[in-house]
């Protein structure tokens, strides 16, 4: 377990089209002092805002998680890019992008993982500090289900999906995340959607810049796309990317275990939430190493009366 806080050892870019906007996007991942955590900077024509990752900024998370700020929307679809970052340790990053939108590049969090793993991580002197999940926590919507409990041994996403459709109907998956682990077995997952919802979504706003080269299609009993699945479980393992990726939104790296049914980012996001507002919940420890082999942990102190990152306390009543 890392016991101190990383970034990129440099700069990369990635360039591509956002999924439900369709506009044409540049983005920038840079380095970034310890404790600064994730923070998005919009930089276009239009405006130049920022803003940090973190539950209180989401203002949106029907098909994508969007963050903003008293103003309205600054970015959305950012869930693919945070995965990356978190599932392969990158504790702090300055996301830049010229538009309202995360490139989808091919649907999955791959490409930003080569990205990452091309331009390096860095390890800095501050020791990483860790969000320690105390008691289980859940919420429900229908017969949708979402938990963060206790998991000493470090972060666990377990997800289950079901779907009234022969081509993906009931599966599940668990990973624990590493960046090995996350790297080869969930980043490759891409997004997916059924050719049905397709004129709905249009209308609504959404899905503008979808295509086969980025989104798994099913309809008419199969998947459309001509190359088939990357995994023969690939929709719930995209589940998995995504909660990894709205869990980032912590601010700290989880020692915890998160496990959802029926899931999808606004329950990703509500429990992230009722976790933080129970302040029994949760604390934050840091890590020490006491060999260089077996990391040790200490609470943090001076942090029971804000928020993460030094921010202000979790408000319970944000929606």
């Amino acid at each position: 377990m890392q016991v101190n806080q990383t970034t990129l050892r440099k700069s990369l870019a990635l360039s591509g089209a956002g999924v439900h906007s369709g506009r044409p996007v540049q983005l920038s991942i840079h380095p970034a002092p310890a404790n600064s955590g994730y923070l998005f900077l919009r930089k276009d024509g239009e405006q130049t805002r920022q803003v940090r990752a973190e539950p209180a900024a989401v203002v949106a998370a029907e098909y994508a998680t969007v963050l903003g700020d008293a103003s309205g929307p600054v970015v959305a679809t950012i869930e693919h890019v945070l995965a990356a970052l978190y599932g392969m340790g990158v504790d702090n990053a300055m996301i830049e992008v010229d538009g309202p939108e995360m490139p989808i590049m091919d649907g999955s969090a791959a490409p930003f993982v080569d990205a990452i793993e091309a331009a390096g991580i860095k390890t800095l002197s501050a020791k990483r500090r860790y969000l320690k999940v105390l008691k289980p926590v859940g919420v429900m919507s229908g017969k949708a289900y979402a938990e963060l409990r206790p998991n000493a041994s470090g972060f666990r996403v377990e997800c289950e999906i079901e779907f009234d459709c022969d081509v993906i109907g009931n599966q599940s998956y668990a990973l624990e995340v590493e960046a090995d682990t996350f790297a080869s077995e969930v980043a490759s997952a891409r997004t997916f959607g059924f050719l049905e919802d397709l004129q709905t979504l249009l209308d609504a706003g959404y899905a503008r810049g979808a295509s086969l080269d980025n989104t798994v299609v099913v309809g008419e009993g199969k998947v459309v796309n001509q190359e088939g699945l990357r995994y023969a479980d690939e929709f719930v393992r995209h589940k998995a990317l995504d909660a990894v990726g709205d869990l980032a939104l912590a601010g700290l790296p989880i020692l915890g275990a998160y496990h959802s049914v029926r899931g999808g980012h606004r329950l990703n996001y509500a429990v992230l939430s009722a976790l933080l507002a129970d302040r029994s919940a949760w604390t934050i420890v840091e890590a020490t190493e006491r060999s260089a082999r077996r990391p040790i942990f200490r609470p943090s102190l001076g942090l029971s009366e804000v928020g993460l990152r030094g921010q202000p306390a979790f408000s319970a009543d944000r929606t």
